[in-house]
Protein backbone atom coordinates (compact mmCIF):
# COMPACT_ATOMS: atom_id res chain seq x y z
CA UNK A 1 0.00 0.00 0.00
CA UNK A 2 2.89 2.33 0.80
CA UNK A 3 4.46 1.65 -2.60
CA UNK A 4 1.16 2.31 -4.36
CA UNK A 5 0.72 5.62 -2.55
CA UNK A 6 4.29 6.51 -3.51
CA UNK A 7 3.39 5.83 -7.13
CA UNK A 8 0.31 8.08 -6.86
CA UNK A 9 2.28 10.96 -5.37
CA UNK A 10 5.39 10.68 -7.54
CA UNK A 11 3.81 9.75 -10.88
CA UNK A 12 0.58 11.68 -10.37
CA UNK A 13 0.55 12.81 -14.01
CA UNK A 14 -0.22 9.18 -14.92
CA UNK A 15 -2.12 8.13 -11.80
CA UNK A 16 -4.72 10.90 -11.94
CA UNK A 17 -5.72 10.27 -15.61
CA UNK A 18 -5.94 6.55 -14.87
CA UNK A 19 -8.23 7.16 -11.90
CA UNK A 20 -10.36 9.51 -14.01
CA UNK A 21 -10.68 6.88 -16.74
CA UNK A 22 -11.64 4.26 -14.17
CA UNK A 23 -14.32 6.53 -12.71
CA UNK A 24 -15.65 7.38 -16.16
CA UNK A 25 -15.70 3.70 -17.11
CA UNK A 26 -17.67 2.71 -14.00
CA UNK A 27 -20.17 5.51 -14.71
CA UNK A 28 -20.65 4.40 -18.33
CA UNK A 29 -21.06 0.75 -17.38
CA UNK A 30 -23.69 1.56 -14.75
CA UNK A 31 -25.46 3.89 -17.20
CA UNK A 32 -25.51 1.22 -19.93
CA UNK A 33 -26.75 -1.42 -17.48
CA UNK A 34 -29.61 0.85 -16.40
CA UNK A 35 -30.54 1.49 -20.05
CA UNK A 36 -30.60 -2.26 -20.68
CA UNK A 37 -32.87 -2.81 -17.71
CA UNK A 38 -35.30 -0.14 -18.91
CA UNK A 39 -35.29 -1.59 -22.45
CA UNK A 40 -36.19 -5.11 -21.37
CA UNK A 41 -39.76 -6.45 -21.34
CA UNK A 42 -41.26 -9.52 -19.71
CA UNK A 43 -43.02 -11.05 -22.70
CA UNK A 44 -44.73 -13.69 -20.57
CA UNK A 45 -46.84 -11.02 -18.90
CA UNK A 46 -46.94 -8.51 -21.76
CA UNK A 47 -48.17 -10.71 -24.61
CA UNK A 48 -51.37 -12.01 -22.89
CA UNK A 49 -52.33 -8.46 -21.90
CA UNK A 50 -51.54 -7.22 -25.39
CA UNK A 51 -53.59 -9.97 -27.01
CA UNK A 52 -56.57 -9.10 -24.80
CA UNK A 53 -56.31 -5.44 -25.78
CA UNK A 54 -55.99 -6.36 -29.44
CA UNK A 55 -59.11 -8.55 -29.39
CA UNK A 56 -61.23 -6.20 -27.32
CA UNK A 57 -60.19 -2.79 -28.65
CA UNK A 58 -58.59 -3.58 -32.00
CA UNK A 59 -55.32 -2.29 -33.40
CA UNK A 60 -55.88 1.27 -32.18
CA UNK A 61 -56.43 0.17 -28.58
CA UNK A 62 -53.41 -2.14 -28.71
CA UNK A 63 -51.34 0.70 -30.18
CA UNK A 64 -52.28 3.05 -27.34
CA UNK A 65 -51.47 0.32 -24.84
CA UNK A 66 -48.01 -0.26 -26.34
CA UNK A 67 -47.24 3.46 -26.36
CA UNK A 68 -47.91 3.61 -22.62
CA UNK A 69 -45.31 0.95 -21.77
CA UNK A 70 -41.60 1.64 -21.18
CA UNK A 71 -39.87 -1.35 -22.81
CA UNK A 72 -38.42 -1.17 -26.31
CA UNK A 73 -40.43 -4.12 -27.61
CA UNK A 74 -43.88 -2.69 -26.92
CA UNK A 75 -43.09 1.02 -27.15
CA UNK A 76 -40.99 0.93 -30.32
CA UNK A 77 -41.17 -2.46 -32.04
CA UNK A 78 -44.87 -3.21 -31.62
CA UNK A 79 -45.78 0.44 -32.13
CA UNK A 80 -44.01 0.48 -35.50
CA UNK A 81 -45.81 -2.70 -36.53
CA UNK A 82 -49.27 -1.59 -35.40
CA UNK A 83 -48.94 1.81 -37.08
CA UNK A 84 -48.69 0.03 -40.44
CA UNK A 85 -51.19 -2.74 -39.67
CA UNK A 86 -53.76 -1.29 -42.09
CA UNK A 87 -51.30 -1.83 -44.95
CA UNK A 88 -51.02 -5.56 -44.34
CA UNK A 89 -48.65 -8.01 -42.71
CA UNK A 90 -45.86 -7.43 -45.22
CA UNK A 91 -45.79 -3.72 -44.37
CA UNK A 92 -45.76 -4.53 -40.67
CA UNK A 93 -42.83 -6.91 -41.16
CA UNK A 94 -40.84 -4.28 -43.08
CA UNK A 95 -41.59 -1.56 -40.54
CA UNK A 96 -40.47 -3.67 -37.61
CA UNK A 97 -37.30 -4.82 -39.39
CA UNK A 98 -36.40 -1.19 -40.13
CA UNK A 99 -36.99 -0.16 -36.52
CA UNK A 100 -34.78 -2.98 -35.24
CA UNK A 101 -31.89 -2.27 -37.61
CA UNK A 102 -32.03 1.54 -37.76
CA UNK A 103 -33.28 2.59 -34.33
CA UNK A 104 -33.24 -0.06 -31.61
CA UNK A 105 -29.87 -1.73 -32.25
CA UNK A 106 -27.99 1.60 -32.52
CA UNK A 107 -29.56 2.65 -29.22
CA UNK A 108 -28.56 -0.64 -27.59
CA UNK A 109 -24.96 -0.13 -28.75
CA UNK A 110 -24.89 3.37 -27.25
CA UNK A 111 -21.82 3.83 -24.97
CA UNK A 112 -20.26 0.48 -25.94
CA UNK A 113 -17.64 1.98 -28.31
CA UNK A 114 -16.69 4.48 -25.59
CA UNK A 115 -16.35 1.71 -22.99
CA UNK A 116 -14.10 -0.31 -25.31
CA UNK A 117 -12.06 2.79 -26.19
CA UNK A 118 -11.41 3.53 -22.51
CA UNK A 119 -10.28 -0.07 -22.00
CA UNK A 120 -7.75 0.20 -24.84
CA UNK A 121 -6.56 3.67 -23.89
CA UNK A 122 -6.12 2.68 -20.23
CA UNK A 123 -3.84 -0.18 -21.25
CA UNK A 124 -1.74 2.05 -23.51
CA UNK A 125 -1.52 4.88 -20.97
CA UNK A 126 -0.44 2.42 -18.28
CA UNK A 127 2.22 0.98 -20.55
CA UNK A 128 3.39 4.47 -21.48
CA UNK A 129 3.67 5.37 -17.80
CA UNK A 130 5.74 2.27 -17.15
CA UNK A 131 8.06 2.96 -20.09
CA UNK A 132 8.63 6.58 -19.07
CA UNK A 133 9.21 5.59 -15.43
CA UNK A 134 11.63 2.86 -16.49
CA UNK A 135 13.57 5.31 -18.65
CA UNK A 136 13.97 7.61 -15.68
CA UNK A 137 14.93 4.71 -13.41
CA UNK A 138 17.59 3.38 -15.78
CA UNK A 139 18.98 6.88 -16.20
CA UNK A 140 19.38 7.07 -12.42
CA UNK A 141 21.04 3.64 -12.39
CA UNK A 142 23.50 4.74 -15.07
CA UNK A 143 24.33 7.88 -13.11
CA UNK A 144 24.94 5.83 -9.95
CA UNK A 145 27.11 3.37 -11.87
CA UNK A 146 29.32 6.18 -13.12
CA UNK A 147 29.75 7.41 -9.57
CA UNK A 148 30.50 3.85 -8.37
CA UNK A 149 27.55 4.00 -6.00
CA UNK A 150 25.19 1.18 -5.06
CA UNK A 151 22.58 0.74 -7.79
CA UNK A 152 20.46 -1.64 -5.68
CA UNK A 153 18.71 1.39 -4.21
CA UNK A 154 16.86 1.80 -7.52
CA UNK A 155 15.32 -1.67 -7.47
CA UNK A 156 12.25 -0.28 -5.74
CA UNK A 157 11.82 2.29 -8.49
CA UNK A 158 11.65 -0.47 -11.09
CA UNK A 159 8.80 -2.14 -9.21
CA UNK A 160 7.16 1.25 -8.75
CA UNK A 161 7.20 1.84 -12.49
CA UNK A 162 5.15 -1.30 -13.05
CA UNK A 163 2.25 0.15 -11.04
CA UNK A 164 1.21 2.16 -14.10
CA UNK A 165 0.79 -0.96 -16.24
CA UNK A 166 -0.94 -2.78 -13.40
CA UNK A 167 -3.41 0.08 -12.92
CA UNK A 168 -4.09 0.17 -16.66
CA UNK A 169 -4.80 -3.56 -16.73
CA UNK A 170 -7.01 -3.34 -13.64
CA UNK A 171 -9.06 -0.76 -15.50
CA UNK A 172 -9.06 -2.46 -18.89
CA UNK A 173 -9.77 -6.11 -18.04
CA UNK A 174 -13.18 -5.56 -16.36
CA UNK A 175 -14.16 -3.17 -19.15
CA UNK A 176 -13.37 -5.68 -21.89
CA UNK A 177 -15.26 -8.38 -20.00
CA UNK A 178 -18.24 -6.04 -19.50
CA UNK A 179 -18.18 -5.08 -23.19
CA UNK A 180 -18.38 -8.76 -24.18
CA UNK A 181 -21.32 -9.29 -21.81
CA UNK A 182 -23.17 -6.28 -23.21
CA UNK A 183 -22.60 -7.50 -26.77
CA UNK A 184 -23.94 -10.93 -25.85
CA UNK A 185 -26.97 -9.33 -24.22
CA UNK A 186 -27.65 -7.31 -27.38
CA UNK A 187 -27.44 -10.44 -29.52
CA UNK A 188 -29.93 -12.25 -27.28
CA UNK A 189 -32.22 -9.22 -27.19
CA UNK A 190 -32.17 -9.01 -30.99
CA UNK A 191 -33.35 -12.62 -31.21
CA UNK A 192 -36.02 -11.83 -28.63
CA UNK A 193 -37.22 -8.86 -30.68
CA UNK A 194 -37.46 -10.89 -33.86
CA UNK A 195 -39.44 -13.59 -32.09
CA UNK A 196 -41.73 -10.94 -30.61
CA UNK A 197 -42.23 -9.40 -34.07
CA UNK A 198 -43.24 -12.78 -35.46
CA UNK A 199 -45.69 -13.26 -32.59
CA UNK A 200 -47.20 -9.85 -33.28
CA UNK A 201 -47.87 -10.82 -36.89
CA UNK A 202 -49.56 -14.02 -35.75
CA UNK A 203 -51.64 -12.20 -33.12
CA UNK A 204 -52.79 -9.55 -35.60
CA UNK A 205 -53.65 -12.20 -38.15
CA UNK A 206 -55.57 -14.23 -35.57
CA UNK A 207 -57.38 -11.17 -34.20
CA UNK A 208 -58.89 -10.13 -37.54
CA UNK A 209 -61.58 -12.85 -37.63
CA UNK A 210 -62.54 -11.99 -34.05
CA UNK A 211 -62.85 -8.31 -34.91
CA UNK A 212 -64.87 -9.17 -37.98
CA UNK A 213 -67.23 -11.37 -35.95
CA UNK A 214 -67.84 -8.60 -33.40
CA UNK A 215 -68.43 -5.93 -36.00
CA UNK A 216 -70.47 -8.11 -38.35
CA UNK A 217 -68.05 -7.44 -41.22
CA UNK A 218 -66.97 -10.40 -43.36
CA UNK A 219 -63.53 -11.74 -42.41
CA UNK A 220 -62.14 -11.30 -45.92
CA UNK A 221 -63.08 -7.63 -45.85
CA UNK A 222 -61.16 -7.13 -42.60
CA UNK A 223 -58.19 -8.94 -44.09
CA UNK A 224 -58.23 -6.65 -47.13
CA UNK A 225 -58.15 -3.65 -44.81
Amino acid sequence: MHEFWKFVTQDWYFAIPMFCMSLAAVTLVVWRAMLNMSANTNLNSFLPAFQEKLVQEGAEGALSYCRSLPGMIPRRLFTAGLETSRQGLAAMRRAMANVIELEILPDLNFLLPTILAIAKIATMVGLLGTVISMIGTFSEIEALRRENRDIATQSGSIGLALFATALGLVTAIPLVFTHVLFKAWIGNFEVKMKNAAQKLLLLVQAAKPAVAAKSGVPADAVTRR
